[in-house]
């Protein structure tokens, strides 16, 4: 696929961010800032969009179990295999673990990856490792030295519709900072990071902070300080350094959604048919992977879905996330409760993506930053003060699923061994993932931008689309 030559050529450094200072500023905010002039300045200075496709990022914090998923091994001895046993699905030769009975039923609309590894096994290093497409400098910790895959797409491929975040991360309560999940845009500024939505969008009265005006502030918006106390709000959700070239970009930003219904109508929840909620399930994990596709077919670019904890009562012996330690948690006990939730609303997302003609526009990813060892582990838990068995970090095999895209789905991409160990054949890494999505999204790999210290840097340093997927 050849990228859209209007984005800036292969070696063009990073202008920065664009400055909006005219826009608005405080103390002079009002629709008198809002000159045509400037308007059509922004405009010009904006990085225009290649094609109109779009990825929705699911990401599973901790580490999913490959081997109580997607790569189970039947025939194993029973301290690898584990409790579960596996189904057959809708494709002949693909299964997957019996707490995944819709994920049987939808296979030969998505991809499974079985043969993706690396060598962090610290969550921090694995996020950073997973995220960026670059060996960390620190292999602990969350603070990201090279950009987030979400932030170069946020330059490169800004949303399509004015007013609406074209990168957006919809997270947990109390998840809000940006490098909670290394989702740091490190050299590019904090003006590429994400439009953090934190909460539960299944709570009734779910609200974006500061995204809505009150009726007397929408019928006069040069109401000065009541719009500068909204804007300050929106301004700390969109995660600004305080720095003026990213207050300009964030204010401008920030006004841009006030102004506009864009962004109140693909929030809007209640808009859906409840039919369509159900499908997903009332609870965080369902009604984010909805308001994540609302967001898609609205205009952003790149949205990603954390999923940590469903909502609901979570088990004595249950964990906040897929970090599934037998000192954190029973894992199959904590998989009892959460597959359900995990099961529902991946494959109502997939199936909605295909019924409304999304296939080939919107490319989903779902996975963790790495696996789970193999061999289980038995240790007396944290909570429960009981032995209990559970899965420690593991880099060296994983497994994700991947659909849309126009990919070629109902296969498995690469094995592991007999023990879930390592890859059998087809070795990939994160980076020809990213390499795919970069692909799908017309942005080339090697373009670079210029770091803090002037060097300029790719995209990704390495990594291949993987050729089974196009």
């Amino acid at each position: 696929m050849s990228p859209t030559r209007a984005v800036p050529r292969r070696g063009t450094p990073c202008p920065g961010p664009v400055t909006r200072r005219s826009v608005v500023t405080a103390g002079t905010l009002g629709l008198g800032g809002l000159s045509l002039a400037n308007l059509l300045r922004l405009r010009a200075q904006a990085a225009p969009a290649a094609r109109a496709t779009s990825v929705i990022f699911v990401w599973l914090p901790g580490g999913p179990p490959h081997l109580d998923t997607y790569d189970m091994k039947p025939l194993a001895p029973a301290e690898i295999r584990g409790a579960f046993r596996p189904i057959p699905t809708n494709v002949p030769g693909i299964e997957v673990c019996e707490l995944l009975p819709l994920h049987a039923r939808c296979a030969d609309r998505y991809t499974l990856i079985r043969s993706v590894c690396h060598e962090f096994a610290d969550h921090g290093g694995g996020h950073k490792r997973f995220l960026t497409g670059r060996p960390p400098k620190e292999p602990t910790g969350f603070v990201n030295d090279a950009p987030m895959t979400g932030s170069f797409v946020a330059k490169f491929r800004p949303g399509a519709t004015r007013g609406l975040p074209g990168y957006t991360a919809l997270v947990d309560g109390g998840r809000a900072h940006v490098d909670t999940f290394s989702f740091g845009s490190a050299y590019l500024g904090p003006s590429h990071t994400p439009f953090i939505v934190p909460g539960d969008p299944a709570e009734p009265g779910f609200t974006i902070p500061g995204l809505a005006l009150d009726e007397r502030a929408e019928r006069r918006l040069d109401d000065r300080a009541r719009l500068a106390t909204t804007l300050d709000r929106l301004r700390a959700n969109l995660d600004a350094s305080g720095t003026m070239a990213a207050r300009d970009a964030f204010d401008g930003q920030a006004l841009d959604m006030l102004t506009s219904t864009a962004a109140r109508t693909a929030f809007d929840l209640a808009r859906e048919p409840d039919a369509v909620r159900d499908r997903y399930g009332r609870h965080r994990f369902g009604q984010r992977a909805l308001l994540a596709r609302r967001l898609i077919e609205a205009g952003s670019t790149f949205v990603t879905v954390v999923m940590e904890h469903p909502g609901g009562t979570q088990p004595a012996n249950g964990v906040y996330n897929w970090d599934s330690h037998a000192v954190n948690c029973h894992i199959f006990d904590d998989a009892r409760w959460r597959f359900p939730y995990y099961d529902q609303a991946v494959t109502a997302l997939v199936e909605d993506l295909y019924d409304r003609g999304l296939e080939r526009e919107v490319m989903l990813v779902v996975t963790g930053e790495f696996g789970r060892t193999p061999r289980l582990e038995n240790q007396i838990g944290t909570q429960t003060k009981v032995h209990q068995p559970g899965r420690d970090h593991w880099p060296g095999a994983m497994s994700m699923l991947v659909a849309g895209g126009g990919m070629r789905t109902g296969q498995v991409v690469g094995s592991t061994d007999a023990h879930g160990a390592h890859p059998r054949d087809r070795p990939l890494s994160p980076n020809d993932l990213w390499a795919t999505v970069y692909r799908h999204l017309g942005i080339d790999a090697e373009w670079t931008v210029t770091d803090h210290a002037g060097r300029p840097m790719p995209i990704l340093p390495f990594g291949t689309p993987i050729a089974e997927l196009l």
